[in-house]
């Protein structure tokens, strides 16, 4: 963890090629890694290839990559032999969020990697220290938690578990840099982690909005459009009030939190629709009504969306008034 960090003399390996499976292969490839990619199920062996490829088609067409997609083919190896992970010095399971599953692939996973591999896993809702118990080297294990699609956002949290080694961390908060994120690192682990923590507390006062009357779905979409999702990209909570004035928050927040949703039973309105077997876009079938051809049309748009909001975003890093500032310093006379 010492040696300078070239993603290219860095093999990675990822197990589990679903939706996100992919777009995190298709990162990884883009910020030069070689990379191992297991299917656990002999489904992903038909559909992992064909969907990296048309990643990489559609980043090289919107201008994220120049060089041609099939330039890209030597660094990837798709699989269902664990062994080819033996050199990898990172691999990421990505499979379904069930424990005994993932105990079985990280069984089959140290059996073939050295004793320094870093192993990660990207689940969003189990407890990072539970799933290190198990494993045979726990200090090695940590979260890298993405969000799709993984090859243009910026998003990523790195999670200690409680035994995990911290030396381990700080390395994957640097290589994520090379990876084009801006990584969180999440020094003590929490259910949920920071990202959902926040945003599950909204999808909690939304449904509770929606269920009492006080707007529709339409309606709560429409104000976090054009209230909050117009200025998170630059912004977070916190820099949001610096900006707009603190005063003001701690005023509203003695009146208005006492009225704030604290329910813990999920809401009725998504457990109806999940009992009907709704699953949003990928059936038609969620909050909104669709036609199959809205719902592609709107898999299309988001992606579309993920390329135009990238653009913005970089235009706009974390320290882009740092940036300024030395731009001021380096252009000011002597």
């Amino acid at each position: 963890m010492n040696e300078p960090l070239n993603p290219a003399s860095i093999p990675v390996g990822i197990v589990g090629l679903g939706l996100m499976g992919c777009s995190i292969t298709t990162c990884l490839l883009l910020s030069g890694h070689p990379v191992v990619a297991v299917a656990p199920l002999p489904v992903d062996m038909e559909t992992a290839e064909p969907r990296i490829r048309e990643h990489l088609l559609k980043a090289h067409q919107k201008g994220l990559i120049t060089r041609s997609p099939e330039e890209y083919k030597p660094q990837l190896t798709v699989t269902e032999d664990y062994s080819l992970l033996k050199d990898c010095k990172l691999v990421l399971e990505c499979t379904l969020e069930d424990i005994a599953i993932k105990k079985s692939v990280y069984d089959r996973i140290e059996a073939v990697v050295a004793d320094d591999a870093i192993i990660t896993t990207n689940t969003s809702a189990i407890p990072i220290s539970l799933l290190q118990r198990q494993i045979r080297l726990p200090e090695r294990f940590l979260g890298l938690h993405w969000t799709e699609p993984s090859h243009t956002t910026r998003f990523l949290e790195i999670i200690c578990g409680d035994l995990s080694n911290t030396q381990a961390a700080d390395w994957l908060y640097a290589l994520a840099h090379l990876w084009d994120k801006e990584p969180t690192l999440v020094r003590k682990d929490i259910r949920g982690f920071i990202a959902n923590r926040l945003m599950y507390a909204m999808y909690r006062e939304a449904f509770n909005l929606v269920e009492n009357g006080y707007a529709t779905v339409e309606d709560v979409d429409r104000a976090c459009r054009n209230n909050t999702g117009y200025w998170m990209t630059l912004v977070g909570v916190f820099r949001w009030m610096d900006l707009t004035g603190v005063p003001a928050y701690h005023t509203v927040m003695k009146d208005l939190w006492p009225t704030l949703s604290n329910q813990t039973e999920v809401p009725k309105l998504i457990d109806d629709i999940v009992k009907a077997g709704g699953k949003g876009v990928q059936n038609a079938q969620g909050f909104y009504d669709y036609t199959p051809e809205e719902a592609k049309l709107w898999k299309e748009t988001y992606e579309e969306f993920s390329y135009d909001i990238r653009r913005l975003a970089l235009k706009y890093p974390a320290d882009v008034v740092k940036k300024k500032l030395a731009q001021k310093d380096e252009n000011s006379p002597e």
